[in-house]
Parts: structure tokens; C-alpha cells; sequence
């Protein structure tokens, strides 16, 4: 079928699939700690989700993340990778791989490997254990440092994604960049996104603009502008004293909108054409509609050509509230 572009000419392909929207953490950027989740008959099931990812691999898709929530939590994940791993034997898909909080990566990395995993993200916001427990709520530290481990022995490449918070973790980055040049991980660094009730957070409070976090790190360290992509939207850097990568996620002081590749399916089969914006697409009425796909490829194509030209996140001392209303976990970032 016909590759997937959007009214502004930029090809899609590219698919975030958030599995589910529980979460073994409580993340204070991503969640309030009382989170309602929803009813199992409106999440697809994971043949559905095989179904729908292998719709627009059809259609072009040649990466495939899986995010959550935390993905790993939902019940016989490995299925799942199991049967989209038929798209990398095929050479239809050039990479299968997925975002985590690491907490359940000692049970699965290997697994993960076996099936064609290459690299995890591994959403890691603090090196200091209490810290930690105070960012995630119910994580814990160890297990973490356990699954990097596992994941490093299993020989996947592992890349930090670290949200920046103003006055929580902003006098650990130099220490992050030494450890994950130590350890071989990329960095990448994400400014707070305002999405989602938090609980009474208040988001401008939380928020470091990662052009000021830039010059604080050129202090002690020597940033070399790289051309270094992996599909998403960090602009990377080399630090010259370690060899290492870092990466910044700006959806606010300079949005990657001109070169998105990207749309986000909920675990509800709820397709998000923008993360930071309402408009969505309805996929699980004609995925269970029929079993041809002519009614679901009918739908995507009308979904694409809808994807707007960008975000207008804003976070300011007026504007602290969310810009949108689903939660993080919803789309999986």
C-alpha cells in the first residue's frame, strides 16, 4: 500500500504503541498517585494490537516502540514482540523496541534480545536512591540497576531518558553524564510536558528549560553538535571527555514539530495524530467491525491526513494547568 503523508509532506513512519496504561510507578511529573485505570473490554486485546501494527507497517511504519504505562507490567507482553518480530525477519520493519521504566527488565531483556530487541529506553530521572522513590512514588531504585544491568548483559543498548525538574534533579546531571559515559548509555535529557492532572504538582514549579540546563553543563563539559538521529525528536550532542551521546527533548523552548514522523496508538486503539494536542482517531470501532483490514486502512488514512502542522505547549507562571488533559501514561510520552 501507499506510504502515509501528512498534509504537510512529512512521511509517517513511525508508530508508538502505549500497551497499557497501568504503571508499576507513580511518576510525580506523569501521574496523581490515586489513578483510575480503565476496564479491560476497552483495551485491546494484544491480537488487536498485532493486528493494528501490522496495518501500518503496511503502510509504511519501519519503527514500532512500545511504551505504556510500563509496558512490561501487561500480562504476556512477550507475545506480543513475539509476533511483531515476524516484520523484522520480513525486512518490513527496521526496528522493534520500547520505552521502560527498567523495573522489569531482569525478568525479560534477554527475551527482548532473542526477539530482535536492539535498544530499550529506560526512563531513569536520578541516580540517588531516596531521590528516586520521591520522583517515582512506589519505584524501586535497586531493581532498576538490576534491569540495566540485565539489559547491558543481554547487549542491548540502553539509552537514559532523564526529565529534567527544576530544584529535584538539577545537581545530578554532570553526575548522570560521568555514569552513563562509565556505563556506555546514551542521555538524553526531556523538558516536563504539560500533560495530565499530576495531583497537585505545580508543573512551572517543576520546569527547567533545557536551553539554561545546556549552558549550565558547557561549564565542565565540552558539547559537540552531532548529526546523530534514531527517529525521534532529541538533537544530540558528543561530550569530548567521555565519548558519549546526550540528547534534548524540547516540546518548549524550540518544538521538533517541522520534521515529526511520528503518531501515538493508546493501549484503547485511540490514535493520537500529535502528542500535544486533542484531535484522535477512532481505531478499535473499525478494528472490530470486520476482520478485512479495508475498514481500519480507511480510517488511518483519514486519521493521517488530519495530522496537524504541530504543538503549542505552553508553560508559564499563568499557565501552570495541563495543556491537555490524558495523562502521560496515556500515550506513553
Amino acid at each position: 500500500m501507499a506510504e502515509m503523508i501528512d498534509p504537510f509532506g512529512r512521511a509517517v513512519n513511525y508508530l508508538r504503541v502505549s500497551v497499557t496504561d497501568r504503571c508499576d510507578f507513580r511518576c510525580v511529573y506523569c501521574m496523581s498517585e490515586d489513578m483510575a485505570f480503565l476496564p479491560k473490554a476497552e483495551v485491546l486485546s494484544l491480537e488487536e494490537l498485532d493486528r493494528v501494527c501490522s496495518a501500518f507497517v503496511r503502510r509504511g511504519v519501519k519503527k514500532l516502540r512500545m511504551t505504556g504505562g510500563e509496558p512490561l507490567v501487561r500480562r504476556n507482553i512477550m507475545s506480543l514482540f513475539r509476533n511483531l518480530s515476524r516484520h523484522l525477519d520480513s525486512g518490513a520493519l527496521e526496528e522493534l523496541t520500547l520505552t521502560t521504566n527498567g523495573s522489569q527488565l531482569g525478568r525479560f531483556a534477554h527475551e527482548l534480545a532473542d526477539l530482535g530487541v536492539r535498544r530499550v529506553n529506560v526512563s531513569l530521572d536520578t541516580l540517588d536512591a531516596h531521590k528516586f522513590v520521591a520522583i517515582t512514588r512506589w519505584g524501586k531504585f535497586a531493581k532498576v540497576m538490576e534491569g540495566l544491568q540485565a539489559a547491558k548483559d543481554a547487549g542491548l543498548a540502553v539509552k537514559i531518558n532523564a526529565v529534567a525538574l527544576k530544584g529535584v534533579n538539577d545537581d545530578e546531571f554532570d553526575h548522570m553524564i560521568t555514569w552513563c559515559g562509565e556505563e556506555g548509555f546514551d542521555l538524553t535529557f526531556i523538558e516536563v510536558m504539560p500533560m495530565g492532572d499530576i495531583g497537585g504538582e505545580n508543573r512551572f514549579d517543576q520546569y527547567l528549560p533545557l536551553s539554561q540546563l545546556r549552558r549550565n553543563l558547557e561549564r565542565n563539559w565540552t558539547l559537540q553538535d552531532i548529526d546523530h538521529r534514531t527517529g525521534g525528536p532529541a538533537r544530540y550532542v558528543r561530550v569530548r571527555e567521555t565519548g558519549g551521546r546526550v540528547g534534548f527533548i524540547t516540546p518548549l523552548t524550540h518544538n521538533f514539530c517541522e520534521s515529526c514522523n511520528r503518531v501515538r496508538l493508546t493501549c484503547t486503539g485511540t490514535l493520537y495524530m500529535c502528542l500535544g494536542q486533542e484531535d484522535a482517531a477512532d481505531l478499535r470501532t473499525p478494528l472490530r467491525l470486520s476482520e478485512s483490514d479495508n475498514i481500519l486502512d480507511e480510517a488511518i488514512s483519514e486519521a493521517i491526513a488530519r495530522k496537524p502542522k504541530g504543538h503549542d505547549f505552553i508553560i508559564d507562571r499563568g499557565n501552570d494547568g495541563p495543556a491537555v488533559s490524558r495523562h502521560m501514561s496515556v500515550t506513553g510520552g
